[in-house]
């Protein structure tokens, strides 16, 4: 595919690069399969690994067709994040919380955390199609360095939009005014792009109604079409996913359903390609299954794909899905797995006993899954999920085979820290 050419920036971001181990493609492995039929048609593909290496594998494939890329990289923050994987527990009291390492957000110096972004940017650009767009979502810390780095990859000219996101919150600052905004960069890959203005009108306020119905000076002798509502501007008020309980996945920095609703609908078309390789708890994956898109997201860390995976299979149960790993995943045995098989006929049922649901050492089953007919890459034919608020989680599941024979069956089951642990049966009906 020709390369578009990239006008010269007027200015570039210099800094004291350090040699950094030379990425490599990685090398993929299918894991699973949520569709028991090949015919149908992928709709999300889930990778596990670093990101960069993972891009750098989808190259081949997908270089120039992604039609819309959401980025929401660490923001050289200096804190570690944690998950959380309690239930049940006080808001109001976090030092009561059951927590398990998320990620690092702490980098020796400015510029090794630039090392680890521009080359992510840099394979991002290859990766757009032609018409394709870039949200690239930080805050006050590396936002204006994210900016000189896109002018060089994108050109200064491709800049759609810096949108900043506005929300409420506690804040410890007393000696400056409390930050409470992140930016989003809005770029595209050359002067033709999608953008869906119908898709993402919103209501005028009421004070323009009234301004309009008493006076026909308002507006400067322009007249909006009030009923069809408007364009938002740059800026975007939406609360943080703190304050949404029914959002809630327990996932640090985990960002609002409609902010990327709002993305997607804006900046791609039903079929199109989205991807996140920084997916963290799945809100693009799961905005795009919601809106019609096909959709790739990507994470290093395990408990990012079993939240991702988990979130998918409660909103988009029927879309079909693939799971796909850097590594041979290690399918372990997370503790307290302990199956109970009963036949009868045809009817195969496999139940989770109650003490190995709530009984597991330092975590709780939050998916199991069973292939019925296991006959090499697994594939999810039935599945029993706990839900983020109740807790509750099925404990048995059934199938009735088609006809006699011998079968192998295999269950897998993801605990709250995304490890994955494996059982395999022999069954003859």
């Amino acid at each position: 595919m020709p390369r578009i050419p990239r006008p010269v920036p007027p200015i570039r971001l210099v800094w004291n690069r350090r040699a950094a181990p030379k990425a490599r493609p990685a090398v993929l492995h299918l894991d699973g399969d949520t569709s028991p039929s090949p015919r149908s048609t992928v709709r999300g593909r889930l990778y596990q690994g670093d990101n960069l290496d993972v891009m750098l594998a989808l190259l081949p494939e997908l270089e120039g067709k992604i039609d819309l890329l959401y980025a929401d990289p660490p923001f050289n923050s200096g804190r570690t994040y944690q998950v959380r994987v309690g239930r049940g527990e006080d808001s109001r009291r976090p030092a009561s919380w059951r927590q398990v390492p998320g990620y690092d957000d702490r980098w020796p110096e400015p510029g090794t955390y630039l090392d680890m972004l521009a080359p992510r940017l840099e394979v991002m650009h290859r990766l757009l199609a032609p018409t394709g767009t870039l949200y690239l979502h930080l805050d006050w810390r590396a936002a204006a360095h994210a900016r000189v780095l896109l002018d060089e990859i994108f050109g200064p000219d491709r800049l759609l939009n810096e949108i900043v996101w506005v929300y409420h919150g506690p804040s410890p600052i007393l000696s400056a005014f409390k930050r409470k905004h992140d930016s989003i960069l809005v770029y595209t890959k050359s002067s033709r792009y999608t953008f869906n203005a119908d898709a993402v009108r919103i209501p005028y306020d009421e004070a323009t109604w009234k301004a309009f119905s008493s006076s026909r000076r308002a507006g400067f002798g322009k007249r909006p079409q009030l009923a069809r509502g408007k364009v938002p501007e740059d800026w975007w008020y939406f609360p943080v996913v703190a304050r949404l309980h029914s959002e809630r996945t327990g996932y640090p920095t985990q960002k609002p359903m409609a902010l990327l609703e709002r993305i997607v609908r804006a900046s791609s078309r039903r079929g199109d390609l989205v991807a996140d390789f920084f997916c963290g708890s799945g809100t693009t994956a799961a905005a795009a299954a919601r809106a019609g898109r096909r959709w790739l997201a990507c994470d290093r860390s395990p408990a990012a794909i079993g939240t991702t995976y988990r979130r998918l299979m409660m909103e988009a149960p029927d879309q079909r899905i693939q799971l796909w790993s850097s590594v041979r995943r290690r399918l372990t045995r997370p503790g307290g797995l302990r199956l109970r098989w009963t036949l009868s006929g045809r009817d195969l049922k496999v139940a989770l006993p109650a003490k190995a649901v709530d009984g597991t050492s330092d975590s709780e089953i939050a998916l199991w899954e069973v292939d019925w007919d296991a006959k090499g890459v697994f594939v999810s034919r039935s599945r029993g999920i706990r839900s983020w608020r109740s807790g509750e989680l099925p404990s048995s599941l059934g199938h009735r085979y088609p006809r006699s024979g011998t079968y192998r069956v295999e269950v897998r089951a993801w605990d709250t820290l995304g490890r994955v642990g494996v059982a395999v049966h022999s069954v003859k009906v």
